[in-house]
């Protein structure tokens, strides 16, 4: 599991770092403020639980069931959250908003909040 975390928590920081420059400049030109501004709060969200997983990876005991399903929110969290924040900006930039993806957004927060929650649990 410590390395499921450190290659996601590294991966997720690759693809946040590359995708903060393509919205800062690429997009910047298509998007309005409102998008860019959602774009953002993606790239940003995505960048530090890619933190959370890499600490994670070096400090979780891979034993442990409960550890597990830490790792596992989080790293479905940022899947969901932010990159149904990058679908629904991208589709409506192009005038084809994907509606499907606005509820999935909230899911992706709520694994996000499960995971601090149980992280909370596991250090209590």
């Amino acid at each position: 599991m410590d390395k499921i975390a450190l290659i996601s928590g590294a991966i997720f920081g690759l693809t946040a770092v590359i995708f903060g420059a393509f919205g800062a400049h690429l997009l910047k030109k298509k998007l309005n403020t409102e998008q860019l501004q959602s774009f953002e709060t993606g790239v940003k969200y995505q960048m530090y639980h890619a933190i959370v997983l890499l600490v994670l990876g070096f400090q979780l005991n891979q034993q442990l069931t409960l550890d597990n399903y830490i790792v596992y929110f989080f790293i479905i969290g940022i899947l969901l959250f932010s990159f149904s924040i990058y679908g629904l900006v991208l589709s409506s930039a192009n005038n084809k908003k994907l509606k499907f993806l606005g509820p999935i957004t909230p899911l992706g927060g709520l694994c996000l909040v499960l995971a601090w929650g149980l992280l909370i649990y596991r250090f209590i």
